[in-house]
């Protein structure tokens, strides 16, 4: 059996290697990438032809013969490069990272689906009433519905519908289930760029226009027109007949980014993230991989998907701890957006009013170039910003909104404006405890307290998402009633707020309340008819909304990001209340902002206070410096779990005796985790801390390669951690 005859295929499941098969007969040539029909197992699955020559095998050897070669477009070699390379970097098996760019694999070889629509047919002798009038009515006006479609919009059932179908006075027309949305015009003018705007924007084309690897970190304070700025960019990208991703930390961006970008260009982008319908990714991977789809506005896993000619990636709100995927493949879509764009050897643009340290840093080292918008567009100020100082309010224990808070508020409504009051805590209280024997309610599953949802009537927890009712006894004394709501949510300051403001219209905006980009779409239109008076919300409200009529922002406890021995707490406190700041005084009418701070002379809030941000970054680097702390130094994460906690500490001190240790290398712990009973496993966790110079990927795998763990036992890496928990 000749090397000529066999063929590495990898599969979009968890396996560290591809496997080898035999080409088969009656194909034409297998080539890297092609994607293929094998069997694996007792079953069937699609795969993709991969790099390199299998090794001769002996003639007796027992292969499978591939079964086909799909009509599909190939997975090109810098995706191909990119599943490797993350891979490798993340010492994850690369079958998983594939898995990632192919999530609907068999969308790419099945053609799109058909559904019926309906047109008039023929209505002479059909009996009318009043439901099939409107039926027929509606369909004259919008032809082209399916049944279910059109029995929504005339306000029938489906079997009245069907009836006229079946009379003949509704004639059924099989279309492709999904209709692409026509090309975007990049000649279609934007808004007037003043002359920084201007100035970057240039920048941004002539990078784009290069066809070459560069990275532009685009800074500017909120509400400076960075996005019409970079999609000068985009324009550049189309106009070469290239496609363009523009990555969003959170699907709550999503509906308004689209709708921003239809207004720009005349025509909607592609929408990529996790709440779409099956039959709409599926059409939407396959308009990616034939080069249909020219703009791709997504959340972090648009960065993976199998783009015919990519040639623009923009990562918007480019510091947001939500591009870390923290479970399955860990990465961070931010650094390995940069990664795909020097494959693909394109430019890739970082947009954020408060970047990260290490984007900075990496302006400092001159691998970045940097893009300044120091001022607001339109001539816009930046909001005044109040601290309150919460140690002199001395409120009653049920109450979370100060005096010059609420005096602001009542003004702020009077002038027929609107306010915000931001509370980054899911709920009604993060904490029940009984009155009696101060028992707290604690989830079964981890080691984290139990949150009251009052508006669901139930407890949860926001790690494993277990629920359960609150009980009447207590578990540890049985005290009946006894259990006491402890500390602010957003329910709970929604309650205070709807008293002390008893005329103005409220509304709650967080992660569960909501939860799709239909509901998010449809709080975010309310706020900008003006059908809000106060918005009442989580970090959700923080990230890139833009409501002309808000003009006072109040902020309750500040500092609650600051607590904890998390090294990021102050740099990722200082860029969220910046960000939630940021959104009022946007337009024509000043913003002003009230901070209430138990801790008003943290370096945090000092630096808000002043608008210094120049002031805290250069302390924060220094800080981080001395510690050897990214982006100086490098950090990797190694978590070990299982459900027997002895057998989980055991392999941990294990692991600690055969870490590595040398110059620019150290290992710390084991320790439990902070949240050390997570999903029903015990945790105990690892650090290893290196200089910036050592190739921590390499020695992490030497070191794994040291130990076998119980099969009980599971051990995570996570290179480049965000979250300490």
């Amino acid at each position: 059996m000749t090397p000529a005859d066999l063929i590495h295929v990898l599969l979009p499941l968890p396996l560290a290697e591809p496997f080898t098969y035999r080409a088969g007969h009656g194909e034409r040539a297998l080539a890297p990438g092609d994607i293929v029909e094998v069997p694996i197992g007792n079953r069937i699955s699609l795969g993709v032809v991969w790099d390199g020559t299998p090794a001769p095998l002996p003639e007796k050897a027992k292969l499978k013969d591939v079964i086909r070669r799909c009509d599909a477009p190939p997975i090109q070699l810098q995706l191909r490069k990119l599943v490797d390379w993350v891979a490798g970097y993340t010492l994850n098996p690369t079958g998983a990272v594939l898995k990632m760019c192919l999530p609907e694999p068999r969308a790419l070889v099945e053609p799109p689906p058909l559904r019926a629509v309906l047109r008039i047919g023929d209505a002479a002798g059909v009996k009318m009433s009043e439901q099939r009038e409107r039926v027929l009515e509606t369909a004259r006006e919008q032809p082209g519905m399916s049944v279910s479609e059109l029995a929504e919009a005339a306000a029938v059932s489906q079997a009245v519908v069907r009836k006229l179908v079946e009379l003949g006075a509704l004639q059924a027309d099989q279309v492709p289930a999904f209709r692409p949305p026509p090309p975007p015009d990049w000649q279609r003018a934007g808004r007037k760029l003043n002359t920084l705007q201007a100035e970057a924007a240039a920048a941004l084309r002539s990078a784009t226009e290069a066809r070459d690897f560069s990275v532009t970190l685009l800074e500017g304070v909120t509400g400076a027109g960075k996005t019409e700025v970079y999609y000068e960019a985009v324009a550049a990208a189309l106009q070469m007949g290239r496609q363009v991703l523009v990555l969003l930390p959170e699907i709550a961006l999503t509906q308004q980014s689209l709708d921003r970008f239809e207004q720009r260009f005349g025509a909607p982008a592609w929408a990529w993230h996790s709440e779409m319908a099956e039959g709409r990714r599926a059409a939407t991977l396959r308009a990616i991989s034939r080069g249909e789809a020219k703009v791709v506005i997504g959340a972090r896993s648009a960065l993976f998907l199998p783009y015919a000619d990519l040639g623009l990636v923009v990562v918007d709100e480019e510091h947001d701890g939500s591009y870390k995927q923290e479970e399955g493949v860990i990465y961070n879509a931010r650094d390995m957006a940069v990664v795909r764009a020097k494959l693909e050897g394109i430019p890739v643009v970082l947009a954020s009013a408060t970047p990260s340290l290490e984007s900075l840093h990496n302006v400092a080292r001159r691998r970045y170039a940097h893009a300044v918008l120091p001022e607001r567009h339109n001539a816009a100020s930046l909001p005044a910003i109040q601290i309150v100082d919460m140690r002199k309010e001395k409120l009653p224990a049920q109450r979370f909104i100060s005096a010059p808070l609420a005096a602001a508020m009542t003004q702020t409504i009077a002038a027929g404006e609107q306010g915000m009051l931001f509370l980054n805590r899911r709920g009604y209280a993060p904490l029940t405890l009984c009155g009696a024997c101060g028992h707290r309610l604690q989830c079964p599953n981890c080691a984290a307290w139990l949150v009251e949802h009052k508006r669901h009537g139930n407890l949860q927890c926001h790690h494993c998402g277990h629920q359960q009712r609150l009980p009447k006894h207590c578990p540890a004394c049985e005290a009946e009633d006894k259990f006491k709501a402890c500390g602010p949510g957003v329910e709970r300051l929604a309650e205070e707020a709807a008293i002390l403001f008893p005329d103005a219209r409220l509304a709650v905006m967080a992660s569960d309340t909501a939860n799709s980009p239909k509901q998010i779409g449809e709080m975010l239109e309310r706020m900008e008819r003006r059908q809000i008076d106060i918005l009442v919300g989580t970090q959700i409200v923080a990230k890139g909304h833009h409501f002309p009529l808000l003009t006072l922002v109040g902020v309750i406890d500040a500092d609650l990001g600051l607590a904890g021995g998390d090294p990021r707490a102050a740099e990722r406190t200082h860029q969220l209340l910046t960000q939630v700041a940021g959104r009022a005084g946007r337009a024509a009418h000043p913003g002003r902002v009230l901070l209430q701070s138990f801790d008003p002379g943290h370096p945090v809030i000092a630096a808000l206070s002043r608008h210094d941000t120049a002031g805290f970054l250069a302390a924060e680097m220094a800080e981080r410096q001395r510690a050897g702390m990214p982006p100086f130094g490098r950090l990797a994460a190694v978590i070990v779990s299982g459900a027997d906690q002895a057998e989980v500490e055991q392999a941990a001190r294990a692991l600690a005796r055969s870490a590595p240790r040398g110059d620019g290398l150290s290992v710390l712990g084991p320790a439990p985790a902070p949240l050390h009973y997570l999903r029903g496993r015990f945790r105990e966790r690892l650090l290893l801390k290196a200089d910036r110079e050592i190739d921590v990927p390499a020695a992490l795998r030497e070191w794994m390669s040291k130990t076998k763990l119980p099969s009980g036992v599971k051990r995570t890496v996570d290179i480049d951690p965000y979250s300490f928990l």
